[in-house]
C-alpha cells in the first residue's frame, strides 16, 4: 500500500529543471542565485566607492551614542544584555553587533559597561566582544572582566539577579537587544523606574508592546538585523542589508502579479513556480 503511494507521488513530481535542479524547486533555485548574485554585486560596488540606497534612519541607534554619554556625564554606568537566547538565535548574533559598537562607546569614554547574560556560552562570547572593542579603541587597561556577567539559565532568576543590578548600580543606559520572552515587562519596567535610557530590540511580537510601552526607544523586527550595518558602515553587511531588501521586493512583486492572474484564471505563473 506504501509502496503504492509513494510511487504515485513520485510520478506527480515535475521532471528536472536544466538537468539538475530537482523538480519543483526550480523557482527556489531561481531565487536563490538571484539572491547571492545581488548580494556579490552590491558589496563590489560598495566597495569600489560606489553607492547603493541608504539605509533609512533608525531612531533607537542614533540615541546609543546618546544613552552612553548620558551615563557618562552621571558617572553611572550602561547595561547591556542580549536576553535569555543561545547562539543558535539570529537575534544573538544581531546582538553581538551592536554590543561591540557599545563596547567602543563606553571604551572611548571611560564608562563603565555591564553585560549580563543567561548562557555561559553567552558571556564567553560577549566577553570578547567587550574586550576585542576596549583593545581597538586603544583602552585594554579599562576592561574589567567581573562585569560581563553569567547570572542564571532559569529565566526569572536571571530577571531578579538585573533588576538587583539595576538597584545597586543605578544604571543610567539599558540597552535590551536580543532573545526576550515573558521577563521583557520585568526589564524594562525596572529600567524606567530607575530612570534609566532604555533602547530595546526583538523579533517578538508578543513582548514587544512592552518594550514600546516601557523603553524610550524600540527597534521593531528587521531593524535589530540591520543594526550592525547601520552602525558599522561596512560594505559587506550594508550590502547584505540591501540584497535582501531587494528579495523582499521581488517575493512581494511575485505574490501580487500571483493573485492578479490568479483572479483573471490565468495559471501560467503557478505552472512556471511549479517547475
Amino acid at each position: 500500500m506504501f509502496s503504492m503511494y509513494w510511487a504515485a507521488e513520485a510520478a506527480k513530481t515535475p521532471p528536472p529543471w536544466l538537468g539538475f535542479v530537482s523538480g519543483g524547486l526550480a523557482a527556489q533555485f531561481v531565487f536563490v542565485v538571484f539572491l547571492f548574485a545581488a548580494t556579490y554585486g552590491l558589496i563590489r560596488r560598495l566597495q569600489g566607492g560606489g553607492r547603493v540606497a541608504a539605509i533609512r534612519k533608525i531612531a533607537g541607534l542614533d540615541a546609543i551614542n546618546e544613552a552612553v554619554g548620558r551615563a557618562t556625564e552621571m558617572g553611572r554606568p550602561v547595561h547591556f544584555t542580549p536576553g535569555i537566547g543561545a547562539t543558535s538565535d539570529p537575534q544573538s548574533y544581531a546582538a553581538f553587533a551592536v554590543l561591540g559598537e557599545v563596547g567602543k562607546l563606553t571604551a572611548r569614554y571611560d564608562t563603565r559597561i555591564i553585560v549580563t547574560t543567561a548562557n555561559a556560552i553567552m558571556t564567553a562570547i560577549t566577553d570578547e566582544i567587550v574586550r576585542g572593542a576596549y583593545l581597538e579603541s586603544g583602552r585594554p587597561d579599562a576592561f574589567n572582566p567581573d562585569d560581563i556577567r553569567y547570572l542564571s539559565s532559569a529565566q526569572f532568576a536571571y530577571s531578579a539577579q538585573v533588576l538587583g543590578i539595576f538597584e545597586r548600580e543605578k544604571v543610567a543606559a539599558n540597552i535590551m537587544v536580543g532573545v526576550f520572552a515573558a521577563e521583557a515587562l520585568l526589564l524594562a519596567e525596572a529600567g524606567a523606574q530607575i530612570g534609566a535610557i532604555q533602547i530595546a530590540a526583538s523579533t517578538n511580537t508578543f513582548q514587544l508592546p512592552f518594550f514600546v510601552a516601557a523603553c524610550d526607544y524600540t527597534l521593531i523586527g528587521d531593524e535589530m538585523y540591520a543594526a550592525s550595518a547601520y552602525l558599522s558602515k561596512d560594505p559587506a553587511l550594508t550590502g547584505t542589508v540591501v540584497a535582501e531588501d531587494w528579495a523582499k521586493m521581488l517575493i512581494l512583486g511575485v505574490v501580487v502579479l500571483g493573485a492578479i492572474l490568479n483572479t483573471v484564471g490565468s495559471k501560467w505563473l503557478q505552472n512556471i513556480l511549479n517547475r
